[in-house]
């Protein structure tokens, strides 16, 4: 009768011990609030939804608490997520000099519409079907599931939009058509320390892309992502991360001001030359995007794609080089550098044998023709001279006899002078009135003749 006791206390104390760990099951009626909700409790959550087209719309979580008189640290608080398959990852975990201020703390997805309308952002949206635990330390804290299954709250439907919403009274959750989250600014609060890293500890927000090489030439080892602090303080990142094809890569280590830190991935690889863009994002400590850097189609073997200033309106300026430097400054060559022997060709880009061309020497007295490459003699131009008493005439280049007049051998006498050409002309003319009457004269002459008898036979 004893070991039957026994065994009946063993079952009812795992079947107990169950219940309390599975998800809302056996939940009171009614609690006591003050005593039951823990000091740190889920509030509501929306898995977000399609509205006139646009995603994600109302996604968030909201965190209260019991006690709202002093600030609660969250330093080793994170919030749980559980998808419909039981797998388990970290939506967000709050950084070391964190501080709940006010009386609920509002998280958003960083892709939501309202993404700034929240103390933190986080990457990775919650589905319809899901699980949400808050977790302080090793200890779940608080739970809510969605499946529909037994202990877990109705699913969400996409087409009855609604906010899963805890019920202060009960302790359980109701869904509602209705529900507007508390947001203020100030309920979240993350200090500095004393002897810490600045205004920048655990946050990326003066981090930025500086280079990346997808393009590698022998290894996949050889690419590389380039961040570079441009702020004032050195920053722990701890808790950053680079976002690729939507998944998030943690990095970390201190990085002074206007310092390089190149990252070398190791669970993924680049993708080498991309048909369009890809896109990377650096990721905050809170979810939020910090930097965005899209690499174009166009690499080349052994190039990286590096920031090398702003132009003239303020937006970055990005160039193909052929010098990559791996957590250093950037340095910009445009075209490869040629093994001995080559030289670049600037029109294609590419090392072509260098041709030594070497300059034509002509002997002495002889010149380079550059139009036919040859050597031609030097004509040698002498001015010609004419003997006493002659002048070269410029015209013609011929000597002419000098005409001197002393006055006495060739005196000055008056001359008349008729223009022969006129008489010339007279001449002429009066040439040809003879001609004419001669003509007349012949071919008139019988008549002439009998005109002439009959004048002497009057007589």
């Amino acid at each position: 009768m004893k070991k039957i006791l026994v065994f009946v206390s063993i079952v009812l104390w795992m079947s107990l011990g169950f219940f309390n760990w599975s998800w809302g099951i056996n939940a009171p009626d009614v609690l006591d609030v003050n005593e039951e909700l823990p000091e740190l409790y889920i509030k509501a959550i929306n898995p977000g939804y399609v509205v006139d087209g646009v995603n994600n719309v109302g996604e968030m979580i909201e965190i209260a608490r019991r006690n709202s008189d002093e600030p609660i640290l969250l330093a080793g608080t994170a919030v749980g997520y559980t998808n419909s398959s039981g797998n388990d990852s970290i939506l967000f975990e709050f950084p070391e000099n964190s501080w709940m201020t006010g009386e609920t703390i509002l998280l958003r997805l960083a892709s939501s519409p309202s993404s700034e309308l929240a103390a933190v952002n986080y990457t990775k949206t919650i589905a319809l079907k899901a699980g949400i635990k808050l977790v302080r330390g090793e200890e779940v804290v608080d739970f809510v599931c969605w499946t529909g299954k037994e202990g877990c709250e109705k699913e969400f439907k996409s087409a009855s939009p609604t906010t899963l919403v805890r019920d202060l009274l009960t302790g359980g959750f109701e869904h509602l058509e209705e529900y507007k989250p508390l947001y203020n600014p100030d309920s979240y609060h993350v200090e500095k320390e004393e002897e810490g890293y600045g205004e920048a500890v655990g946050k990326c927000g003066t981090l930025m892309f500086s280079e990346i090489l997808s393009y590698y030439e022998s290894s996949k080892a050889e690419q590389f992502i380039e961040i570079y602090n441009f702020g004032t303080e050195q920053v722990l990142m701890d808790g950053c991360g680079i976002k690729y094809k939507s998944k998030i890569y943690l990095i970390s280590g201190i990085l002074r001001p206007e310092e390089y830190f190149a990252y070398f991935p190791t669970d993924f690889s680049l993708t080498k030359n991309p048909t369009n863009f890809n896109t990377l994002e650096l990721i905050d400590v809170n979810g939020a995007v910090v930097d965005k850097l899209e690499y174009p189609n166009g690499q080349r073997k052994g190039t990286a794609y590096a920031f090398v200033g702003y132009d003239e309106f303020g937006k970055e300026i990005w160039r193909t080089t052929y010098a990559p430097t791996p957590g250093g400054a950037n340095n910009y060559q445009e075209f490869k550098t040629c093994e001995e022997g080559k030289v670049i060709n600037e029109a294609t880009g590419n090392c072509v044998k260098a041709t030594v061309v070497k300059e034509k020497i002509c002997p002495e007295g002889q010149y380079l023709n550059i139009l036919t490459g040859r050597c031609k003699k030097y004509e040698s131009v002498t001015e010609k001279t004419c003997k006493e008493g002659y002048y070269l005439n410029p015209d013609t280049g011929r000597c002419r006899k000098i005409q001197e007049n002393n006055g006495a051998d060739y005196s000055l006498e008056p001359e008349n002078y008729e223009e022969k050409s006129s008489f010339v002309a007279l001449y002429v003319v009066l040439g040809l009135m003879g001609l004419g009457v001669i003509y007349l004269v012949y071919e008139f002459k019988d008549e002439i003749l009998k005109f002439v008898g009959k004048i002497f036979r009057k007589r």
